[in-house]
């Protein structure tokens, strides 16, 4: 094991931020720091405060460094977001909120330079979610600024500069839906070229390299050592994935749960995937391609529970599968595998709160199915975020994939893996609860009434 022992992992999540410190011997979080995560909405466009996030980071290392000493920092964050930083390292340009509208107004100019799906495993998705659109977007609207920039970076290695001075990139962002790699030759696709960008482009490194120590001003800040190391850090989803490609025999699958539930598919069938139900090819950390799928089920569950508690009993399950109460895709359209269908309730009349609460984690245990299989997942799944503390999500996904699911421990899914980044070890990822499918009959007719009530919508 690395002489490395508490690590410092800065957790970028499109609604929250958080900063946890894992300790590497017992593969856990052993403290927690977070703050919400809301983009600005002002001028020139919707973009994240990062200089809030910055107080917060700084603060937070402070903090926990007073805790426990603090050995190395790791960072991982949200994908489709990227910084266009000058020769000194300041922005040219707010960073680019990704729910923000005003790629899709050249959406016909960009569709004519993008790469093709087979080149990228990216599929074209609106708003700006792929990051070749934003860069696009920016450039055009904003040639002056963008004209100043001397490097693009991944949303990871932004932070990593400004806590290093070293300004590089990373195959797990480029490589998520981005248009700017191509996983099949491990380079920049043909749209960096077509468009001139390649100069722009940061040196690509793995992410664990060690980036260097911090910078001598945060050292005094924060209190940390003057030679605490950063390493590059990675994409939050695949930080997910990390600890099992290093310990879990495949086939299996990793369902990592937030803003966006995404799955991800080792050693599964082999199948086409279809970019126009959200699915992709990821490339992990290893520099792999990884097949992918993936929904905004986090965002969806806020949505639909908003102000209403968050409990059930025994008889409200009951009550759901005997009804059949059903929430068909999707709340959030745009995304997902079905992005063009509209929710609605079937046999709900008359629900409580307990009842409406499992119908909607049955839905989003039914969705991620659904994903798993455009991805031919096969083998054991595991639940890592906040999904996974939800039972009758975990239950759903078991019945409705046939195969059984392991609710992992770990209170944010994305620390250990981003962590990991700082060891040597290649060790068993501390799992969690292991579920069989449900051998009630009543899962499995629900099963097969919400797939024919969504196949009869066409």
């Amino acid at each position: 094991m690395s002489a490395l022992r508490h690590i410092a992992v800065i957790d970028i999540g499109k609604t929250n931020a958080k900063v946890a410190l894992v300790d590497l011997a017992t593969l856990s979080e052993v403290a927690l720091r977070r703050m919400a995560n809301a983009p600005l909405r002002q001028a020139p466009y919707p973009h994240h405060d990062v200089e809030a996030l910055w107080t917060f980071i700084l603060d937070s290392l402070a903090g926990l460094n007073r805790e426990r000493r603090i050995d190395a920092i790791s960072i991982t964050t949200h994908g489709a977001t990227g910084a266009l930083v000058d020769a000194s390292g300041e922005l040219v340009l707010p960073v680019l909120d990704y729910e923000f509208d005003g790629p899709d107004r050249l959406a016909a100019d960009y569709d004519a330079v993008r790469p093709l799906f087979v080149e990228t495993g990216t599929p074209r998705l609106p708003i700006g979610l792929n990051l070749g659109a934003q860069l696009f977007w920016q450039q055009k609207c904003f040639p002056t600024a963008f004209a100043h920039a001397a490097a693009i970076l991944m949303y990871p290695q932004y932070w990593a500069l400004r806590l290093t001075g070293v300004a590089t990139n990373e195959v797990t962002s480029l490589g998520c839906h981005t248009d700017l790699w191509n996983p099949w030759h491990a380079d920049f696709s043909s749209l960096v070229d077509r468009l001139d960008w390649r100069g722009l482009m940061a040196p690509v490194r793995p992410a664990r390299d060690r980036l260097g120590p911090i910078l001598p001003a945060l050292a005094a800040r924060t209190g940390l050592d003057a030679q605490t190391p950063v390493f590059c850090g990675l994409h939050d989803s695949n930080a997910s994935l990390l600890p099992h490609l290093l310990s879990d025999v495949p086939p299996f699958s990793v369902v990592s749960t937030g803003t966006w539930v995404v799955s991800m598919a080792v050693g599964g069938r082999t199948v086409d995937l279809d970019p126009a139900r959200d699915t992709l090819v990821n490339v992990n950390a290893l520099g792999d391609p990884i097949p992918s799928a993936r929904f905004m089920g986090g965002r969806e569950f806020s949505v639909l529970t908003e102000g209403r508690p968050e409990t059930w009993s025994d008889a409200d399950v009951r009550a759901v599968l005997a009804r059949k109460t059903l929430l068909l895709p999707s709340t959030q359209q745009g995304s997902g595998p079905f992005p063009d269908q509209a929710a609605t309730w079937l046999n709900a009349d008359g629900m409580n709160n307990g009842q409406r609460f499992a119908s909607i984690s049955f839905y989003l245990a039914l969705m991620t199915a659904t994903c798993l299989d455009l991805i031919g997942a096969d083998g054991p799944t595991t639940i890592e975020g906040p999904f996974a503390r939800n039972r009758l999500f975990v239950g759903m996904l078991a019945a409705s994939t046939g195969r059984a699911v392991v609710a992992s421990e770990a209170a944010t899914g994305t620390s250990i893996g981003a962590a990991l980044l700082a060891s040597d070890q290649v060790t068993a990822h501390g799992k969690g609860a292991r579920l069989e499918p449900p051998t009630d009959a009543a899962w499995a007719a629900y099963v097969r009434a919400w797939r024919a009530a969504v196949e009869a919508r066409g």
